[in-house]
């Protein structure tokens, strides 16, 4: 089998036939005139003019004075923002740029989506090549490290010696305010500070960054030039990027100008247009083709687009014995077919169906045909001009190349290859899995996204297993990995939608209608991730349809979790309460313990604790924290119903459950939980089991449980006649609270507020704010015991009325404890009067 030496030496060689004099003088115009401010030079052509090689021929002639680094969007994680990033600041980091800001803000964020995972070098993104994170972690030996904001800057104070670079991250004032930040601010600000890292060196050194295939990432755009946002990140990122120039390669002009028209001030526009005649005959004498008239009919054939020039040249490379006569761009590709070998014809058939491909890949392939699949036919294919090298031994065909194969695939051949590379990337992924070191590499594929869009093609994948790779996905590759399902279950949803819809009277199949739900719900539970209710509800209307299948009731669970977060308590109650009774599979556990959750916080206790049992009983053996959970809600529960020691003693099974696993964010509420006992039991330990609590609550950023720490701290200072530091707890109670938009947390803290200003002698503030506790409790649908708790309170100090004792009178049939309403009420007033009385 001949390998083509010769190609890549005309490959090299054919740079110097650009003559795209226009677009290097005004690339070398915009290098001469950077400054602070963002430019853009935007290369446009049709497909095949050679944009991609247009690009590297210009970043190799930048000079050394400048950095450069590349995205290739026909990559589909370049599309994704954390992607794209990741790999230009691991391209610049290698140039010398230090990215400690964006570094810790990087980590922040992929802490954020990944709560269940600790910071170390082999889960966490560029750890071993980012300085910082390096030494915070090296520093750390082994103690675990949680990616939040303040706790990244404070590790910093003892990971980094230089005081200078030590100050800089400790004073930054965007990285202070991340903590506090929504997902989508966060995302945000992880791009500003990349910016503003890039434009601190580029006084040192300027940057080029270069974008090739825009199309890749906004293929139809609207009327106007709107893209539906998908490529809003994009200018986010190139907006910022002050004292650089940014070059991107694409088919059609960016009209962001649509958007802001301050665009039009920042974007130099260079048409890319096919090579002149002379340009395009020299380039195939150069390749050894020189007789005249077939020159001329190559030449003209190609129309200038050195796609098919390139092309032309294989052919000759492969058959140079029986020169043809060419008419059209097309002939030229159907003559290189001709005239390649049966095997290597079939292969590449086959190899335009995978997005990108290495060598293991290609022995997948060989394998499930029964085709050559050793280096020799290896190293000839990829020495072909379009196939396009990427990091790391991977490939790409060109997409007018892709186009001509997949011609000669039948739709049934086409279902078979997906089939065989969806095994493929499961086989990868179980590797992985079983060896994290091994995988893609800087390619950054996520094989369980490749495995789910081989398995659409294929029809052959069900929704319920896209559940599951994106489940596994979520810990192998990250949430921009589910992101990118998401992506790919819409546009395979788009393009069948669009096809059905040609046929009248068309009803959506049920498989897609199941692939549908399954994006919906993926794509709702990464919004509740990134704390945005609302969207999660859009996605998630109230049907009335059967959640029999894993994939329906998790799309329900997820509509009820974002109602309840919205304050619907009632409707996600309801909802919980029909995916229990009507789902036996994976998400009937969780479905379970959300039931007994809102039952409790209802005021339900008996059915509560019941149901919780119910639930232990059918958890898997390995499900250790759903265990630990059940056991934790049984002990809040028995916390409001006063009796301390079977609270203290289902807590210590709670933690025993969290540490067989081991549960970071179970052992960190352990914490919190064991303050709030102390704060009944012992107020002299709670005051530093609540400072435990907060130092571990701060490292994972959670609000809520940090407000609340800071509430049985003050309760406790209430207890122990510490009434200024008690109020100063209270107010960094209230802060937190509000920030974490937990409503009932906040009217439980005012609760026991309400009694220290009743001992500091404000009887009419205190009555004021009992009444108001009250009031959020039965608008939250939360706490009916507490109502009756406050009401027998106020009557106890004179501060009862007419409101109270209605609202106590419809707090009270909801409460069902475990033994007599009388006996709880007496535990509840012997309670109450501790933090009433001075000498408690």
């Amino acid at each position: 089998m001949p390998i083509r030496p010769r190609y890549r030496r005309v490959s090299a060689l054919q740079r110097q036939f650009f003559n795209r004099e226009g677009i290097l003088a005004d690339y070398e115009e915009e290098l001469r005139a950077l400054a602070d401010r963002p430019r853009i030079l935007n290369v446009v052509g049709v497909g095949g003019i050679d944009k991609s090689r247009l690009l590297q021929e210009l970043r190799d002639r930048t000079p050394d004075t400048h950095r450069t680094a590349r995205l290739d969007l026909q990559l589909p994680t370049m599309r994704q923002q954390e992607d794209a990033l990741a790999v230009l600041r691991m391209e610049f980091g290698a140039q010398g740029v230090q990215f400690d800001r964006f570094d810790i803000a990087y980590a922040v964020l992929w802490q954020r989506v990944h709560p269940q995972l600790q910071l170390n070098p082999r889960t966490t993104p560029f750890a071993e090549e980012s300085d910082i994170l390096s030494s915070i972690l090296d520093d750390a030996m082994g103690v675990p490290v949680f990616g939040t904001a303040a706790g990244l800057v404070r590790l910093t104070g003892r990971a980094i010696k230089n005081r200078k670079r030590r100050l800089r991250i400790e004073s930054d004032p965007t990285l202070q305010e991340l903590d506090s930040l929504g997902n989508a601010d966060l995302g945000h600000a992880v791009s500003y500070l990349f910016a503003e890292e890039l434009r601190s060196s580029a006084a040192e050194r300027p940057y080029v960054v270069y974008v090739d295939a825009h199309e890749a990432l906004v293929p139809t755009p609207l009327p106007g030039g709107r893209s539906y946002g998908s490529d809003a990140w994009l200018r986010d990122l190139l907006g910022q990027l002050h004292g650089g120039l940014a070059v991107v390669a694409s088919r059609e002009p960016l009209r962001w100008a649509a958007y802001d028209p301050e665009w039009a001030t920042v974007i130099r526009r260079s048409e890319l247009d096919g090579l002149p005649m002379a340009a395009r005959l020299d380039l195939l004498t150069q390749a050894g083709i020189t007789e005249i008239p077939r020159q001329r009919s190559i030449a003209e054939a190609s129309e200038g687009v050195p796609f098919y020039l390139h092309l032309a040249v294989d052919t000759h490379l492969q058959n140079a014995a029986r020169p043809e006569q060419t008419g059209t761009a097309e002939e030229i590709v159907q003559r290189f077919l001709q005239h390649v070998s049966a095997d290597e014809v079939r292969i590449l058939e086959l190899l335009s169906v995978a997005r990108t491909f290495d060598f293991g890949v290609f022995r997948a392939v060989g394998r499930e045909f029964d085709l050559p699949a050793n280096l020799l036919m290896w190293e000839s294919l990829t020495a072909y001009s379009f196939a396009y090298p990427l990091p790391e031994g991977w490939f790409r065909l060109h997409q007018l190349m892709i186009g001509a194969l997949r011609r000669h695939l039948s739709p049934a051949a086409q279902r078979h290859v997906h089939g065989a590379l969806r095994r493929h990337w499961e086989e990868l992924a179980d590797r992985m899995e079983r060896d994290p070191g091994r995988g893609p590499g800087r390619a950054r594929l996520s094989p369980l996204r490749e495995a789910a869009f081989h398995g659409l093609h294929a029809e052959d994948v069900t929704a319920e297993q896209i559940q599951r790779y994106a489940d596994r996905a979520v810990v192998l590759s990250g949430r921009q990995a589910v992101d990118g399902i998401v992506k790919d279950l819409r546009d395979h949803l788009s393009v069948s939608g669009a096809q059905d819809r040609g046929v009248a009277g068309a009803v959506e199949h049920p498989r897609r209608e199941a692939l549908r739900d399954a994006a919906n719900c993926l794509e709702a539970e990464g919004l509740l991730d990134r704390g945005d209710a609302g969207g999660a509800i859009e996605l998630t209307p109230l049907r009335d349809r059967p959640v029999r299948s894993l994939v329906s009731a998790r799309l329900a669970l997820a509509g009820a979790n974002a109602r309840r977060i919205a304050g619907e308590s009632t409707v996600a109650s309801a909802i919980f309460q029909r995916v229990w009774e009507e789902h036996d599979g994976a998400a009937r556990a969780a479905a379970g313990f959300c039931v007994a959750d809102i039952r409790m916080w209802q005021g339900d206790f008996r059915s509560s604790f019941a149901l919780a049992e119910e639930v232990h009983a059918i958890c898997a053996p390995d499900d250790a924290a759903t265990r630990g959970d059940l056991k934790r809600l049984m002990h809040l529960g028995h916390r409001f119903l006063m009796d301390f020691d079977s609270a203290a003693r289902l807590l210590a099974e709670a933690e025993a459950e969290y540490r067989s696993v081991p549960s970071v964010i179970g052992l960190a509420n352990v914490l919190t939980n064991h303050a709030e006992l102390y704060a009944f039991t012992d107020p002299g330990a709670a005051v530093p089991a609540a400072t435990a609590a907060l130092e571990v609550q701060r490292d994972l950023g959670a609000q809520h449980e940090i407000g609340k720490a800071f509430t049985a701290m003050a309760m406790a200072q209430t207890r122990l006649g510490q009434y200024e530091r008690a109020a100063t707890s209270f107010l960094s109670a209230n802060e937190a609270l509000d920030r974490a938009g937990y409503r009932s947390g906040r009217a439980r803290a005012d609760m026991f507020r309400a009694f220290l200003l009743y001992r500091q002698g404000e009887r009419g503030a205190a009555g004021d704010l009992l009444l108001h506790a009250a009031r959020e409790f039965e608008v939250c649908a939360v706490y009916p015991s507490l109502i009756l708790a406050i009401h027998g309170a106020a009557c106890r100090l004179g501060l009862d009325g007419d409101e109270l004792a209605a609202l106590a009178e419809r707090a009270g049939p909801a409460v069902r404890p475990l033994g007599s309403t009388a006996d709880l009420l007496g535990r509840t007033e012997a309670v109450v009067s501790m933090f009433l009385e001075e000498n408690a």
